[in-house]
């Protein structure tokens, strides 16, 4: 498209690798980025750009403002989760909002799985006890066992689906559960389609791959946690807020369910004094699961490929609402 602009207007990283500008000028496309923290900064960047870029988590793009991006068709949001992104009011004014799952898909359904086995070697526990010298295989002993047990997953998009082909070889039986996704798609995966509540109290481990939105949000409460088995795990890559965090910590607490493997909170970064700390049956990591020793060029190059793939008028490879009438006529590739 002629005089096609992006503008970038949140950068998580610390710089910005130079072949970015490079290639968009390579495409004619007109690139600015400034950090905006205010609804007049973007305004004034992306007022008149036909692609607004948020690389990273900035909640500067917001139903409100959206209204100020005259000319905007999309927006990229670097990285999988859109839950920063105003996608209805995107979706309302005709703009495609995509993403780059695949530069961490990869990521964190290996974390997912690195998760599921710390808990269930109750590795971190050791790791702790033996730097403290207590070499005592009666403290921290396992509990569980992979080979032949259920696994439940809530949400089963690309991770989920990835976590379920890494982990065929300990012959588990998998139950899932995903109300835009049919039984015959998952069968082809050799993965039973279940409902909610089967998942939760038929499963071992309990895994959450599903985005943050409206109805997401606490998906995971007491009645949920109460359904699970008492020697359950519950996994969770996703997002923190999916979680009901004050319920979770009960659950673990008074033994409804009996550990946690979590990579992300409901407040990130934590607090010093998060009561999760405190339990020997939760394993945490600092909402790292996405990342690998490629991820990060992998997430720049798949985002200004979705810019380029726009600029020529074709849909990109991903994006979150597939309902979107766009406000430019874009060919498949």
């Amino acid at each position: 498209m002629a005089g096609f602009k992006v503008a970038m207007v949140h950068l998580d990283a610390e710089e910005l690798p130079s072949w970015v500008t490079e290639t968009m000028a390579e495409h004619d496309i007109e690139f600015v980025f400034e950090e905006c923290e205010t609804r007049a900064q973007l305004a004034a960047c992306a007022g008149d750009a036909d692609v607004v870029w948020v690389c990273g988590g900035s909640p500067i793009v917001t139903a409100e403002n959206i209204a100020d991006l005259a000319r905007c068709g999309a927006i990229i949001r670097t990285g999988s989760g859109t839950d920063n992104i105003p996608i209805e009011a995107a979706t309302e004014r005709g703009i495609v909002v995509a993403n780059t799952p695949e530069a961490f898909n990869d990521g964190v359904s290996d974390h997912t799985i690195g998760l599921l086995l710390g808990v269930v070697r109750q590795i971190g526990l050791q790791d702790r006890l033996v730097r403290k010298g207590i070499w005592d295989r009666e403290v921290g002993y396992p509990s569980w066992h992979l080979q032949g047990q259920t696994l439940g997953l809530i949400g089963f998009g690309h991770i989920a689906r990835q976590v379920n082909r890494k982990l065929r070889g300990y012959e588990m039986n998998v139950l899932a559960h995903d109300p835009y996704v049919s039984a015959e798609v998952m069968a082809e995966h050799g993965v039973q389609k279940a409902s909610m509540e089967d998942v939760l109290s038929q499963s071992d481990f309990v895994s959450l791959h599903c985005p943050l939105l409206a109805e997401t949000r606490h998906l995971i409460g007491e009645r949920e946690l109460r359904l699970m088995q008492p020697r359950s795990i519950l996994i969770n890559t996703s997002r923190g807020p999916v979680v009901d965090e004050a319920a979770l910590l009960r659950a673990l607490q008074e033994g409804w369910i009996a550990a946690a493997g979590l990579d992300v909170l409901e407040q990130e970064p934590a607090a010093a004094d998060n009561p999760l700390f405190g339990l020997d049956n939760v394993v945490l990591t600092p909402h790292i699961a996405g990342y690998t020793d490629r991820s990060l060029e992998d997430s720049w190059r798949l985002s200004v490929e979705t810019a380029v793939t726009l600029s020529e008028g074709r849909w990109p490879r991903s994006y979150v609402n597939p309902n979107v009438e766009p406000r430019w006529q874009l060919q498949r590739s």
